[in-house]
């Protein structure tokens, strides 16, 4: 259980610090990806990006 909230943690903060690149893929903006501005900072919660990130990662998991 603690192996998986690690690797939970650490690939949200692997998509946090890769998102200025992945948007100009545009990933990010999907739609279910949500974004709000509260107290003056921006603040996402890519879901749908996650999920085709995941999608992309587990074939290539297949395949390796």
């Amino acid at each position: 259980m603690l192996r998986w909230l690690i690797v939970t943690v650490l690939a949200l903060l692997l998509f946090q610090g890769l998102q200025p690149w992945l948007r100009k893929l545009g990933l990010g903006r999907l739609p279910g990806d949500l974004h709000w501005r509260w107290k003056g900072k921006v603040w996402s919660l890519p879901l749908a990006s996650c999920a085709l990130l995941s999608l992309i990662a587990m074939g290539l998991g297949k395949l390796l």
